[in-house]
């Protein structure tokens, strides 16, 4: 344990202080830095390492399918715990539990607990989270007028794009000139620490969690249940080795938030999904002491 708080949990959270302390003093505009974390250093980052992905495509079709089946379970459980919550209590705490932080805080904590082949398994995790967050997260919250309307603006996103043009190079065996792959992936070193900082700024700068009954239910089955359950469906279907690790360290990040913009955009609760954000943000790191030192022991 005190090797995955020095190792993983302490770089995260030195980082994630820095975001906060300059959030709050320098003022900073994060709605910037997060139109420059979606629109640029995201989809490079994403275009980049999936041209120099190692991995067969058997191991990852079963990762992605882990991942959606365990966020299809998330929403169950989301609905059953907030049952008799009102309706838009209830679809937060859904939204809460399925959608998580695969992004700018599980690629950084992959990184650090599994090295470089641990952080492709995120990584492809991250890029199913995408899909996941922008069409699954809108029919959670009741907006965004049915599933085409909300898969078109699922395309509208250049991430979307850089995956399709890096599978279709892969799938031509084209590569880049040496200049333009070096520069890309300059630029795509940059991502992990700008993405963990504009976290920092968003939870420095958010205010304090409403600790409501709601807030607790989603948040512990968010980053208490969810890890357990991914260990027990990534087994099931055959998942061994790191993809097994992988899914599991996947099911301990907090709640996105992303998850709190889509819930301000289609009007839904997001005091809830912005208190679950803070205090899973806050409890993954005890939890995440306890898992990383366990994804060694399994099988």
């Amino acid at each position: 344990m005190l090797n995955a708080l020095l190792t993983v949990v302490l770089p995260v959270l030195l980082i994630l202080s820095l975001g906060a302390l300059a959030g709050r003093v320098l003022r900073l505009d994060n709605t910037t830095i997060n139109r420059l974390n979606l629109y640029l250093l995201t989809p490079v980052l994403a275009f980049n390492s999936l041209l120099h992905l190692q991995a067969r495509p058997k191991e990852l079709t079963l990762l992605v399918l882990g991942y959606y089946l365990l966020a299809l379970i998330g929403v169950l459980l989301g609905y059953l715990a907030a049952f008799r919550q009102p309706d838009a209590t209830r679809r937060a705490v859904m939204a809460s539990v399925a959608i998580g932080n695969n992004g700018n805080y599980g690629l950084p904590v992959a990184l650090f607990a599994l090295g470089q082949a641990g952080f492709e398994q995120a990584l492809v995790i991250f890029l199913s989270s995408v899909l996941l967050t922008f069409t699954v997260g809108p029919l959670i919250f009741g907006g965004g007028g049915g599933l085409l309307p909300t898969l078109r603006g699922v395309f509208k996103l250049p991430v979307v794009w850089c995956i399709a043009a890096a599978l279709l190079l892969r799938a031509v065996h084209l590569t880049l000139p040496t200049g333009l792959d070096r520069g890309l992936g300059l630029l795509a070193g940059a991502t992990l620490p700008m993405v963990l900082l504009s976290l920092g700024v968003q939870l420095g700068t958010g205010g304090r969690p409403k600790l409501s009954v709601p807030v607790w239910l989603a948040s512990g089955l968010r980053v208490g249940v969810m890890p357990f359950l991914a260990f027990g469906l990534g087994y099931a279907l055959g998942l061994r080795g790191l993809h097994l690790q992988g899914l599991v360290l996947s099911s301990a990040m907090p709640t996105a938030v992303n998850a709190f913009v889509l819930s301000r955009e289609y009007r839904a609760d997001s005091d809830t999904v912005a208190s679950v954000v803070v205090l899973t943000t806050l409890l993954s790191i005890p939890v995440l002491m306890v898992v990383v030192p366990l994804l060694g022991r399994l099988p």
